[in-house]
């Protein structure tokens, strides 16, 4: 019972040590008039998890916007090399999403509200400076799952602007 609790006690108190980001993807907020929020929070020197929100401003009639309207995206992220401030890291995701998607049939337009989720892979960089700003630029492509209403394709891009504590 004491190795139990001895362990579980060494366990808890890892985690106040762990490494945490909280980041903003300004370009979404500058480009395409969203906001995209994450959270990354590491578990070993070279990986983490984390998890992004996507909220789309953007009206539905725009020519240039996400399909998407809300997308929640856990992810994991292992990093390549061991660099204290850049790394490149791989991403593998999973985008729980919804929207509207534009038809076209004879009777005329009309949107289809769709949730789905898409598994995804993605690529990227990361800066840290020693004072805790970070800088991760990354980019990848999922496949949504489900849904015959859902865009097949869901991008994952970002720049994203944040602070490591």
């Amino acid at each position: 019972m004491k190795k139990l609790l001895l362990g579980f006690g060494l366990f808890v108190s890892s985690l106040g040590f762990a490494q945490q980001e909280i980041k903003l993807d300004v370009a979404d907020a500058l480009i395409v008039k969203s906001v995209e929020l994450s959270y990354e929070r590491y578990f070993a020197k070279n990986s983490s998890f984390g998890i992004s929100t996507f909220f789309n401003l953007e009206k539905q009639d725009v020519s240039f916007r996400y399909n998407e309207n809300v997308m929640i995206t856990p992810y994991y992220r292992h990093y390549f090399t061991s660099n204290k401030n850049w790394n490149i890291f791989g991403e593998g995701f999973l985008g729980i999403n919804s929207g509207k998607k534009e038809e076209i049939k004879d009777s005329g337009d009309f949107n289809i509200n769709y949730t789905d989720a898409a598994l995804g892979i993605g690529i990227g960089t990361k800066y840290v400076a020693n004072g805790g700003l970070v800088i991760d630029l990354h980019g990848g492509i999922g496949r949504n799952l489900s849904g015959t209403d859902s865009p097949t394709v869901v991008p994952r891009l970002g720049l994203n602007v944040g602070w490591r504590f």
